[in-house]
C-alpha cells in the first residue's frame, strides 16, 4: 500500500481511475494548488508511466496518521537516495562533504524507524516503501554527476521542511505527535542549510529562486511571498528579505505531486 498514491486518488474525483500517467498526474494536481509551477518541468519529467493507486489505505490526508503516513514516505525517499548516493562507486563526495551527508543519511533513517514505530504504536497501518527512480526515466544522473546530486538533495531537504510545515493543522489534535514532527521538521531544515552552503548559496530560501533545474520549481512556489498574516513583510526592509523572513508551507496535494514524480 502506497499513501502518496492513495493521497492522489483523494486529491480529485479523477483520480480515483485504475491507472493513470505521471503526466495525467501533472495536470491534475495543476488544478488543485495554483503555485505548482509544472509547466516548467521539462519533458524527461513528464514521460508516460503507467501507475496504479491504492484504494485500501484506512487513513485520510487531513488526519494525525495521515500526516505522519505523508511524513515517512517522504523520509523513505530521502534515506534511499542518500544511502543509494554514499554507495555508488561512480558519485565523487569530497571528504568532509561525504562525511555530511553520512549524517544526514542516519537522521533520515532515524527518522523512518522513529516514525514507522509511531504509526505502529497507534495501530496505523504502516505504509510500504514504495518504489523510487531517482533518474526520472533517465533525465537525470544524480549518483553519476556531484552537481546534479548536490541540486536533488538541496531540492528534497527544502521540499521536506515545507511539508513538515504544510501538515501541523493535522496534527494539531495530537501534542504530542506535533512535538514529534516539529522535532524533525528543525533537524530537516538544519539539513537544508548545509545543502545550500555547500552548494554556494545563502542558508535559506530566498524568494522564489531556487538555483537549481526548472523541474524543481514546485519545491519552490509560493516562496516569494511577503505578506504574512495581513502584514507587508517588505515594507521596511524589502522585497527580499520580506520573503526570507517567513517559509511557506506545502500542502498536502503539492507534496504529493513533488514526491510523485521520483514514485515508479
Amino acid at each position: 500500500m502506497n499513501i502518496l498514491k492513495f493521497l492522489e486518488s483523494l486529491s480529485n474525483e479523477n483520480m480515483t481511475k485504475a491507472t493513470a500517467s505521471r503526466r495525467e498526474s501533472f495536470g491534475q494536481f495543476g488544478q488543485i494548488g495554483k503555485n505548482l509551477a509544472f509547466a516548467s518541468i521539462p519533458f524527461g519529467l513528464a514521460a508516460l508511466t503507467s501507475k496504479s493507486y491504492a484504494n485500501d489505505i484506512p487513513v485520510t490526508p487531513s488526519d494525525p496518521v495521515g500526516a505522519l503516513s505523508l511524513a515517512l514516505t517522504l523520509e523513505y525517499l530521502e534515506k534511499e537516495f542518500y544511502e543509494t548516493a554514499l554507495s555508488t562507486l561512480g558519485l565523487i563526495l569530497p571528504g568532509r562533504e561525504r562525511n555530511v551527508f553520512t549524517q544526514i543519511a542516519a537522521h533520515e533513517a532515524d527518522h523512518v524507524t522513529f516514525l514507522t514505530s509511531g504509526l505502529q504504536a497507534n495501530g496505523a497501518p504502516v505504509p510500504v516503501k514504495p518504489t523510487f527512480d531517482f533518474t526520472v526515466d533517465g533525465a537525470f544522473d544524480p549518483f553519476g554527476d556531484y552537481q546534479t546530486f548536490l541540486q536533488f538533495a538541496q531540492a528534497f531537504e527544502d521540499t521536506g521542511v515545507r511539508a513538515y510545515k504544510g501538515q501541523a493543522g493535522n496534527l494539531i489534535s495530537t501534542p504530542d505527535l506535533l512535538t514529534y514532527a516539529l522535532q524533525i521538521h528543525s533537524v530537516e531544515a538544519r539539513h537544508a542549510s548545509e545543502v545550500r552552503r555547500i552548494r554556494g548559496l545563502k542558508g535559506w530560501i530566498s524568494g522564489d529562486t531556487s538555483g537549481l533545474d526548472p523541474a524543481f520549481n514546485a519545491s519552490y512556489a509560493g516562496e516569494d511571498n511577503t505578506n504574512q498574516a495581513g502584514f507587508n513583510a517588505s515594507a521596511q526592509f524589502g522585497a527580499a528579505a520580506g520573503s526570507e523572513s517567513f517559509d511557506e508551507p506545502l500542502t498536502t496535494a503539492q507534496a504529493v505531486a513533488i514526491a510523485n514524480i521520483f514514485i515508479v
